[in-house]
């Protein structure tokens, strides 16, 4: 093979680690696919002693990431460095030097996604971000060319390993929040600090991308209502079991009449529903499309090699494109004819499941369920397992579909009444 795709890696990190024992392990074979020979000329990072486990020439370890992207031999920066500051820099700045950029920083695309893809649309290179949701599954490959016929109608996604692990720690275990929270954070799938994962704000940065790809345009981080799972009790998880439901945190993307909904929640979904079965660190999808109907994406949503996996995908798909001369932009965010608007979250429609902690005495149920009337709410199900007369005792109740705003009002002015003496829970359900 006569031509050479030069590589560069920034972050030699987890996933960085993994992406060059990829690249070790199957480099004839990743040869053969690509048409080319690879070579990884650089390495930087600000840790260039720590053993990471795998053999790399020492010529190769630099501190200094300008020095690559600026190095006119590279052909594609591999940016692992994370973060929104440098990272941001080294690829505005490999782009504006035409290099090609592949990527798993999600956080940084659905910060400064706008400015980061109009950047490519000026540039001679292209941006890989397969890594940047659901680690190994290749779910932004499938948005792209596998339902490419298709006007997604649909997309849900457990899209957060350490969130979905909690909640199957604490269905399996009957464990309190903080327990599985604990656990999680013993085995590695929690960060010392959690909130990006349990609050739900990395699965709302990997809808972000989805549902942008969906609808051919760059949504913005506050447009997404983002909700995580603190509030979520193992009580909550065995009152939806009674009713044969699951609660899972749920990335939500819904296209209708015009308008498109992005939300991120704790979601009550029925047990027939496939996602309802992924457990612990697991990540699914389920797109909907206008031709296909449903399918689903089920695998690895995180680590360091299937991410690794996802990354090396991206260097492959651009290194044929280099090799056959045939790298062109996508443009996959510049939709400006039909640009959907995003529905406010006091406006949509969805059943709910509702917790109250209410004195066990008679006219309780009539009185909730006179204000949920004035409210236009009507009751599916009750449920109302323990007994002590004068104390307080869950009760539980399923509405049928009802306006978000409607449920809020309602809520509030149940608040008041003296019978309530904790604040309500309320999930949303999807079928």
């Amino acid at each position: 093979m006569e031509k050479t795709i030069t590589l560069a890696l920034l972050g030699f990190g987890t996933i960085g680690t993994g992406v060059v024992k990829t690249l070790k392990q199957n480099k004839q074979l990743l040869e053969k696919r690509i048409g080319a020979n690879l070579s990884l000329k650089w390495i930087a990072d600000l840790d260039i002693v720590r053993d990471r486990g795998v053999e790399v020439d020492p010529s190769t370890l630099i501190t200094d990431g300008m020095r690559i992207v600026n190095d006119p031999e590279v052909d594609i920066v591999i940016e692992l460095a994370g973060g929104c500051t440098f990272a941001r820099e080294f690829i505005l700045q490999a782009l504006k030097n035409g290099k090609s950029v592949v990527t798993a920083n999600k956080a940084l695309l659905a910060e400064h996604g706008r400015e980061i893809f109009n950047a490519e649309q000026e540039s001679s290179g292209l941006i890989g971000f397969e890594a940047s949701v659901a680690g190994g599954i290749p779910v932004i490959k499938t948005q792209r060319e596998g339902l490419v016929a298709n006007n997604i109608l649909s997309i849900y996604g457990i899209i957060n390993g350490t969130a979905n692990y909690i909640l199957t720690k604490m269905s399996k275990e009957k464990i309190s929040f903080d327990e599985a929270l604990r656990d999680a954070q013993k085995l590695g799938y929690a960060e010392a600090d959690p909130s990006f994962d349990v609050d739900g704000i990395d699965s709302a940065h990997k809808l972000l991308l989805l549902g942008s790809l969906a609808a051919e345009t760059i949504f913005s981080m506050d447009q997404i209502y983002v909700e995580g799972i603190r509030h979520i009790t193992e009580r909550d998880i065995e009152y939806a079991a009674e009713f044969d439901y699951v609660i899972k945190l749920l990335a939500i993307y819904k296209k209708k009449n015009g308008m498109v909904q992005l939300r991120v929640h704790p979601t009550l979904l029925p047990c027939s529903n496939l996602l309802s079965s992924v457990m612990d660190s697991f990540n699914a999808i389920s797109f909907r499309g206008d031709i296909v109907g449903t399918n689903m994406y089920y695998g690895r949503g995180a680590g360091e090699m299937p991410t690794a996996s996802a990354v090396v995908a991206d260097i492959i798909d651009i290194g044929r494109a280099l090799v056959s001369g045939t790298l062109r932009n996508r443009n996959d965010f510049h939709n400006t004819a039909d640009i959907p608007v995003v529905q406010n979250i006091d406006d949509i429609e969805t059943r709910y499941y509702m917790r109250f902690s209410v004195i066990d005495q008679p006219g309780v149920l009539a009185q909730i369920s006179g204000i949920l009337g004035k409210n236009n709410i009507s009751i599916s199900d009750v449920y109302q397992k323990e007994r002590r007369a004068g104390d307080a005792v869950p009760l539980i109740m399923i509405t049928h579909r009802a306006r978000e705003h409607d449920v809020r009002s309602a809520l509030s002015e149940i608040a008041n009444l003296d019978i309530i003496k904790a604040d309500t829970v309320f999930i949303r359900m999807e079928e």
